[in-house]
């Protein structure tokens, strides 16, 4: 998995940061989650291309968290997009897009399928050959998810010299990569550890935006190999986080240290702060592998 960060604000463009959106790449397919003002815009900057975006996950009903998602979604079809689109969000999404739609006499090139979250628990709301994704709740002004990404593993490693050496033919591959072995017209027996090795590993993704410091999302996020938790503020300012529903860089710290993950990645500052470094000096002192996600940053997973 590669994450790409378009925008990691909580308020309008300031200081070269935009609203909040991020792009994972999974086995080559892009998963958009959220999509603040000038999404499309950054999409073209760093190279993602929409043609590769088959999914989009809309966290909750703020501004800077969909106010993008109009314009793209229009985009794609005046571009000539023919493959469909799902779109997942709370219910009040759709009608918004659809009277921009109805005002603007437009039909979509593109078949859009919209899957409402509910409000009562955690749930599986996405499930592909190449990925799974979950959503659940969390503490926020107005109803809010997070979203946790599992990829799937394709089966064990081909070793191609392997493979010819015992003259396996290549229409086999498949079932190999399953764990079968294979049995030669002469009778011999080639076992699978004999042409294959273990595969890539699974890897998990814990998306939390706009949220009070929660301990209860522990078991949605535990041991994931990558959490990004929003701190919208600094320690100092841990009254008006708990006041404005959103959390500090040293909360987030302590859930990555609760559940376990692998690596903690930081953001939707506030636009009162001028460098994201003081967040990671913060978290850090808690929760070593820490990082401020820069705009424009990608991070393996």
């Amino acid at each position: 998995m590669q994450l790409t960060i378009l925008g990691n604000n909580s308020a309008l463009p300031a200081y070269g940061r935009h609203p909040t959106a991020q792009v994972l790449s999974v086995n080559g397919e892009l998963l958009l989650f959220d999509c603040g003002e000038g999404t499309q815009i950054q999409m073209q900057r760093f190279g993602l291309r929409w043609r590769n975006l088959h999914h989009i996950f809309i966290s909750h009903m703020h501004g800077d968290h969909y106010f993008g998602l109009p314009g793209l979604i229009h985009s794609m079809s005046l571009l000539g997009r023919v493959a469909p689109l799902y779109l997942y969000g709370p219910e009040a999404l759709m009608p918004i897009l659809q009277l921009i739609q109805n005002v603007a006499s437009a039909q979509l090139s593109y078949p859009l399928h919209f899957i409402p979250l509910q409000n009562n628990g955690a749930s599986l709301i996405a499930e592909t050959k190449m990925f799974d994704v979950s959503c659940f709740p969390l503490q926020h002004s107005v109803p809010c998810h997070g979203f946790v990404v599992v990829s799937k593993n394709k089966g064990r490693k081909l070793l191609p010299d392997k493979c010819k050496e015992y003259e396996i033919p290549a229409a086999y591959y498949d079932r190999l990569k399953q764990g079968e072995d294979y049995e030669r017209k002469d009778g011999l027996l080639i076992e699978n550890q004999q042409v294959t090795t273990d595969g890539p590993p699974t890897k998990k993704y814990a998306y939390c935006t706009d949220t009070l410091f929660n301990p209860d999302i522990v078991p949605y996020i535990k041991d994931a190999d990558a959490l990004y938790h929003e701190s919208t503020y600094l320690e100092d300012n841990t009254e008006k986080a708990l006041l404005r529903f959103h959390s500090t860089a040293k909360q987030a710290a302590q859930l990555a240290l609760q559940a376990g993950v692998k690596q903690l990645l930081l953001g939707h500052y506030s636009s009162k702060y001028k460098d994201p470094q003081e967040f990671q000096m913060e978290a850090q002192r808690i929760f070593p592998n820490s990082f401020a996600t820069i705009e424009g940053s990608t991070y393996e997973i």
